[in-house]
């Protein structure tokens, strides 16, 4: 594991790899870090398609500093990404990633369209119900802890949990944080995930679709899946008009049957289908 500072902020990675090898971003969701079983998997079967593999931890994640810096928690992680991917020259690279990932990667790729060769999303989340569960889980966990504890409560939160484990400096800089300040700025973030009319993904205007003119792979969410709907990918895939929408090679309740064995403690991940995204993927970028 490195580490770089990128725009002030401590961002841990690993590349995995031949040098010199195309490169691929990998970014998962949630606040889950490089360790979530499944990530590194997927970069090794990558890496055995001749490909060189990012694997990080966002701010907020794992080993990586806390930054409440930005519009919403996306956008600074997305401006992380792609300072990341410049600080290590790698060159054109192809971003991808899925659920929360797949919105940085999206917010990563239309802010720095000239260092994305290709971008590849699935499980993008959207509607009004995947939303509303993101503000909460992102942001009103944590808020509703610290209105009524203070920062010191907001040390029990279950979405900062695995961070501030990994990352004590960071959950010092947390806890000494006005509490008011703290509320504020999770107001802030929360109010990105408000569904929109014009845009299917929070931080994404139509302006900003429209820079994302390389070859890009979505791949079609299933209509069970309220976290990450149907409807969201179609119509990602209409606005970026040229891209490739394929079905992704697992269960058609993949997102259904992986978090309720995730909650019943069954030793699962989230992740642990993702590998198998990695031929289609290859046979993507190949050309």
């Amino acid at each position: 594991m490195a580490r770089a500072e990128i725009h002030g902020t401590g961002i841990e990675y690993e590349l995995h790899g031949k040098d010199g090898d195309p490169p691929v971003a990998l970014t998962p969701g949630g606040r889950f870090t490089m360790d979530v079983p499944g990530l590194r998997e997927f970069a090794a079967e990558l890496v055995k398609g001749g490909r060189q593999v990012l694997i990080y931890d966002r701010p907020n994640c794992g080993y990586s500093d806390a930054c409440l810096e930005g519009e919403s928690e996306s956008e600074n992680q997305a401006d992380r990404l792609g300072g990341l991917i410049r600080h290590l020259g790698l060159g054109p690279t192809v971003i991808a990633g899925g659920s929360g990932g797949a919105r940085v990667s999206m917010l990563a790729a239309s802010r720095n369209p000239d260092i994305c060769s290709h971008l590849a999303m699935w499980w993008i989340s959207g509607d009004p119900i995947g939303l509303m569960q993101l503000a909460t889980y992102y942001c009103g966990e944590a808020a509703v802890l610290a209105s009524k504890g203070g920062m010191e409560a907001v040390m029990q939160a279950t979405s900062w949990a695995e961070h501030f484990a990994k990352n004590p400096a960071s959950r010092d800089r947390i806890r000494a944080m006005d509490p008011d300040r703290f509320i504020e700025v999770m107001q802030k973030w929360a109010s990105a995930y408000v569904p929109s009319l014009v845009s299917p993904v929070p931080g994404m205007r139509p302006v900003d679709f429209a820079r994302l003119t390389m070859p890009t792979l979505v791949f079609k969410s299933h209509k069970c899946d309220l976290s990450h709907t149907e409807t969201t990918s179609l119509w990602v895939h209409r606005l970026i008009p040229h891209s490739k929408l394929v079905i992704p090679p697992w269960r058609d309740d993949e997102w259904n049957y992986q978090s309720g064995e995730t909650a019943a403690g069954k030793g699962h991940s989230l992740f642990t289908s993702w590998p198998k995204l990695a031929p289609v993927i290859l046979d993507f970028v190949k050309g």
